[in-house]
C-alpha cells in the first residue's frame, strides 16, 4: 500500500462514525476521534486532521461520505 493509500485509509476509518453530510469544517473536526489532534501516519509521513484541515475550502463543503474526505485531503496534500 503507497503512503497514498495508507493515509487515505485512515482519514476514512477515522471518519466511521461520523454523520454525513457534513457541512462545516468544524462539523469535520469534531468527526474525528481526537478532533483536530487525530493523527494519520504513514512511513516518514504524519499529517494532523488539523493541518489536513487547511487544505479544504468552503466549497468542498458538503461533505456527503469519508471517502470525499479523504479524495479531497490525499489529493491537495500531493502525497
Amino acid at each position: 500500500m503507497s503512503v497514498k493509500e495508507e493515509i487515505h485509509a485512515q482519514i476514512v476509518g477515522g471518519l466511521a462514525g461520523a454523520k454525513f453530510p457534513i457541512k462545516t469544517p468544524e462539523q469535520l473536526l469534531s468527526a474525528f476521534p481526537d478532533g483536530a489532534n487525530t493523527t494519520c501516519k504513514a512511513g516518514d509521513i504524519e499529517v494532523t486532521a488539523g493541518q489536513a484541515g487547511k487544505l479544504l475550502k468552503a466549497s468542498d463543503f458538503p461533505f456527503k461520505n469519508a471517502k470525499k474526505v479523504a479524495d479531497v485531503i490525499v489529493e491537495r496534500a500531493g502525497l
